[in-house]
């Protein structure tokens, strides 16, 4: 990569933090970057994701995913914390810093910044992640309640603000489109 690597964010109470850190992946992988994601707290085969991203693992791209999925059946969320989601965060930290050193243009860290929230983290791992990034590395983090901190160290903040969902209404989210 060319310029210094950029901290980006996607954090906020509306539907797309996910996406956009995939879509940003696409358009690197089909500029012939290196790409690396790490989903917390998304493991399994839940998330259909996956799927597709199996399909492209190899092509400039290796992903790996941590913890058991807090999304139940499309019907709500599992918000208590087990013994084995403070493991899995662990794992998934440990596993930035390896990738971190490793040759990767871009790194995407899914549901990071609510690791914190959840008390899978301290905000403290959080910090000395973006302040050891790499100086070429674009470094993407999403999730909901991203610490005002870790705002702060960030060139490109994006909140994805919600104002009218139909699962509100009482509907499911739908495989393909929620997840």
């Amino acid at each position: 990569m060319s310029t210094k690597g950029k901290i980006h964010i996607y954090t906020g109470d509306g539907k797309g933090k996910t996406t956009a850190g995939l879509g940003l992946a696409i358009r690197a992988i089909g500029n012939d970057l290196k790409v690396g994601i790490i989903f917390f707290d998304k493991g399994g085969d839940y998330y259909n994701e996956h799927k597709i991203l199996d399909k492209l693992k190899g092509n400039n791209l290796d992903f790996k995913y941590f913890g058991e999925a807090r999304m139940q059946d499309g019907k709500g969320f599992r918000f208590e914390n087990k013994p084995e989601d403070f493991q899995a965060a662990q794992a998934a930290l440990d596993q930035v810093m390896i990738w971190m050193k490793e040759d990767f243009d871009l790194l995407i860290l899914d549901e990071i910044n609510t690791t914190v929230k959840t008390k899978l983290l301290k905000l403290e791992d959080l910090i000395y992640l973006v302040k050891n990034k790499p100086a070429d590395l674009e470094l993407v983090m999403t999730g909901r309640y991203c610490p005002p901190e870790i705002i702060d160290l960030a060139d490109l903040v994006t909140e994805m603000k919600l104002i009218k969902h139909y699962i509100s209404t009482g509907q499911a989210a739908r495989p393909g489109i929620e997840y």
